[in-house]
């Protein structure tokens, strides 16, 4: 015996306090953004709804800061669980790629909830920045390798290598390969990862759009118009791969 403790120990009873007060404290922060929008959170407010001091609650979250970045990494945590969800469970049908079936959750998850959309991807608050590395940068990625699979699954190395769209400047090229994340874009070659940039572009623009209330003039037809888009998008990229070669 060395005295260490397993990997799996339960958690003490202090930290299983610990952890339902903090999930207490996110949910009434979502609770007020969704009252008020993003830009209206307090903590005066958040620790007046669960009875506490905000001298208290800065023992779970140090700053406003610390308790945003925990807000918008549950926000993209939930989206992207949403996402890999619907990827995992659509049935097989011949014409909807798994990129529409993504990117469908992806919408549907933002307008359901707009203001936790609006708190991940616009400006939660004035002066904030989310700290480098951090957890919030790290599922940003685990949703970049759900829609990057979705729309290179089945190609090859050789046929990414290949792919046909107008060549990066050397510039460009040399900043995707010295600075994104090989567990993210970084593995695959710069044209593609421009191509995997117009896609996300392309997709989210479109939300955005729905979810600050610029496409309304379509009605209901919106979530139509918003599949049409992405299997355009789909087959575009797709055209731009060449086939793989036939096996000797």
């Amino acid at each position: 015996m060395n005295g260490d403790v397993p990997g799996n120990a339960p958690l003490s009873l202090r930290e299983r306090r610990r952890a339902a007060a903090v999930k207490e404290i996110l949910a009434a922060a979502e609770a007020q953004i969704a009252e008020n929008g993003p830009a209206a959170l307090s903590l005066r407010a958040v620790a007046r709804c669960l009875g506490m001091t905000v001298q208290a609650l800065y023992h779970y979250f140090p700053s406003r800061d610390d308790l945003v970045t925990a807000l918008v990494t549950k926000a993209y945590e939930n989206l992207a669980e949403a996402v890999q969800h619907a990827v995992d469970t659509a049935p097989e049908k011949p014409g909807m790629p798994r990129l529409v079936v993504a990117a469908e959750a992806y919408r549907q998850w933002a307008v359901d909830h707009p203001e936790r959309f609006q708190l991940a991807y616009g400006a939660p608050m004035r002066h904030y920045a989310a700290p480098a590395e951090g957890s919030s940068t790290l599922v940003v990625r685990r949703m970049g390798r759900i829609f990057t699979d979705a729309l290179l699954n089945g190609l090859t190395t050789a046929q990414l290598a290949n792919a046909e769209d107008p060549a990066p400047s050397p510039a460009l090229s040399r900043h995707v390969e010295r600075n994104l994340s090989p567990d993210a874009l970084g593995a695959l070659p710069p044209p593609v990862v421009c191509l995997l940039l117009g896609v996300w572009g392309h997709m989210h623009g479109l939300v955005v759009l729905e979810v600050f209330g610029h496409t309304t003039f379509l009605g209901a037809h919106q979530a139509e118009v918003f599949r049409m888009s992405m299997q355009a998008v789909f087959e575009d990229v797709r055209r731009r791969i060449p086939a793989a070669e036939p096996a000797e």
